[in-house]
């Protein structure tokens, strides 16, 4: 089973978010329900990194307040990110009903602020590095990001704007 950004967003979304064990067992699942297909572990591995790229999801680690009683092991969840389309692969909408995960319901501050640091720290490569497309990219991923979390990243576009007249 190849999963898509939006579908790996899709599938966490049924649960509010995932840890990364949860996610590979809902994708087992998924793809054993689809004629005994399996996961390539690179392959997810490749799909979970790209998807982190280009925020469809987002890494985030609930170590306080209610999010922390949530998820008790402290483990980071993946979250449906700024830039999903979250769509539920063929065969994984009955996962909730297989697998023993609550619902989640992310605290949207903190988790704003680990998507606020990680567009920081991909802007801050894209301008080192001075990729053009990524920065442009990252433009379009900030309003994105500004609607989807109580952050203000205007200090961060007016420097990959500057990037980009440079």
């Amino acid at each position: 089973m190849d999963a898509t950004a939006d579908e790996l967003a899709g599938v966490v979304d049924l649960f509010g978010g995932l840890t990364r064990e949860e996610l590979e067992r809902a994708l087992a699942e998924a793809a054993y329900r689809a004629d005994g297909q399996s996961v390539d572990d690179d392959d997810l591995e490749a799909a979970i990194e790209a998807a982190l790229e280009s925020f469809a999801l987002v890494r985030y680690d609930p170590t306080s307040g209610s999010d922390a009683a949530a998820n008790a092991d402290g483990e980071a969840l993946f979250v449906a990110g700024p830039t999903a389309f979250p769509s539920v692969p063929e065969h994984a909408e009955d996962v909730p009903h297989i697998l023993d995960v609550e619902r989640r319901r992310p605290d949207r501050q903190p988790l704003g602020e680990a998507a606020r640091d990680r567009f920081v720290a991909a802007a801050d490569e894209a301008i080192a590095a001075g990729d053009g497309a990524r920065c442009r990219t990252l433009l379009d991923v900030s309003y994105d990001l500004e609607t989807w979390a109580p952050v203000d990243l205007t200090d961060e576009r007016t420097r990959l704007e500057d990037a980009l007249a440079e």
